[in-house]
């Protein structure tokens, strides 16, 4: 098969690779579309190296078709069209992944729209709802709003009703995450966004946020917190290390966690896929209507071979949505 490698400059190259084996609970799956993430950016930088036993692949997500199962899987046949969460992998023509981790392309989806879903979903759905438990109703911000998992969260907010805030970088972006739902937002050029947000969500402030940003927006995310209030962060984008006012913490119980989703086990990220089919899924069968509940947002779309030109696009912060990959 075919691969994405990253030389020594660390430029990607697509090159001759040996083909994954199948284990008994995986599925071996036809490469049609992968996705760039910037987990992938920080991959071929050297700072984010795959976990245990996952491919040195780049790839975090893929849409294809099955083409081998393993003697455990029954729930899935070759020639069955899905997408799929990775561990790494996806940027090849074959990849293989646990059975559970897989998901049936919805209705009306090609490929393209198919590989802008697993990773930005699964991010945002655990994150929110799952660890940060938002309820119906309670107000959240969404940092970097504009990004994959910014839109899938501002979408699964609006699905659910709960009033969200987004910070982005320019009014273009604020104004398509607007027009996806949000309520409210601030551009991050115009200094704090603290004063905005407690305008907008009142002295209580909010239920969760969810950040990619990290150290710079640490203490400000606290003070918009409301009691019980849970902050995730998932990127470090703004740094490692921020002042944290630990009173205000103890006197709101509020909750700092840690995310990652690459390296969760195969059973906890199972477990999510069995939540986004059951609750997330269904959301998408609506898109073939004129108001859909949910939907991929596809910044642009480049063919593998040009993966360099797409990790630049996603580098220069200048996209909405995902950027895809697509495969010869």
């Amino acid at each position: 098969m075919k691969a994405i490698v990253i030389e020594a400059d660390k430029t990607l190259s697509w090159q001759d690779h040996p083909e994954p084996a199948l284990g008994p609970d995986q599925v071996a799956i036809a490469v049609r579309t992968t996705a760039v993430n910037r987990a992938d950016l920080m991959q071929r930088a050297g700072l984010y190296p795959p976990p245990p036993g996952a491919s040195e692949i780049l790839g975090l997500e893929c849409a294809g078709e099955i083409k081998a199962i393993g003697a455990n899987v029954r729930q899935w046949q070759v020639g069955d069209k899905v997408c799929a969460l990775l561990a790494g992998g996806g940027y090849a023509e074959t990849v293989v992944c646990h059975a559970d981790h897989v998901l049936p392309i919805p209705d009306g989806f090609d490929f393209v729209q198919a590989a802008a879903l697993p990773e930005v979903f699964a991010t945002a759905w655990l994150n929110l709802f799952m660890l940060a438990e938002l309820q119906p109703g309670q107000k959240a911000i969404v940092h970097a709003g504009a990004s994959g998992v910014g839109t899938a969260a501002i979408q699964l907010c609006k699905a659910r009703g709960n009033p969200v805030f987004v910070t982005v970088g320019d009014q273009a972006k604020l104004d398509s995450c607007i027009a996806l739902g949000a309520d409210a937002g601030h551009l991050r050029t115009e200094g704090d966004f603290e004063s905005k947000v407690k305008d907008w969500a009142g002295k209580a402030g909010v239920a969760a946020i969810l950040d990619p940003v990290g150290g710079s927006y640490l203490e400000q995310n606290i003070r918009c917190l409301n009691t019980d209030g849970s902050l995730v962060i998932i990127g470090l984008m703004g740094g490692r290390s921020g002042s944290l006012d630990l009173g205000r913490l103890l006197v709101k119980r509020i909750r700092v966690i840690g995310s990652t989703l690459r390296s969760r086990s195969d059973a906890s990220k199972a477990a999510v896929i069995a939540q986004l089919r059951e609750q997330v899924w269904p959301g998408f069968a609506a898109t073939a209507n004129t108001n859909p509940i949910l939907q991929p947002i596809v910044h642009s779309r480049f063919p593998i071979t040009q993966a360099n030109q797409a990790f630049e696009l996603v580098a220069s912060n200048l996209t909405t949505g995902k950027v895809i990959l697509e495969l010869p």
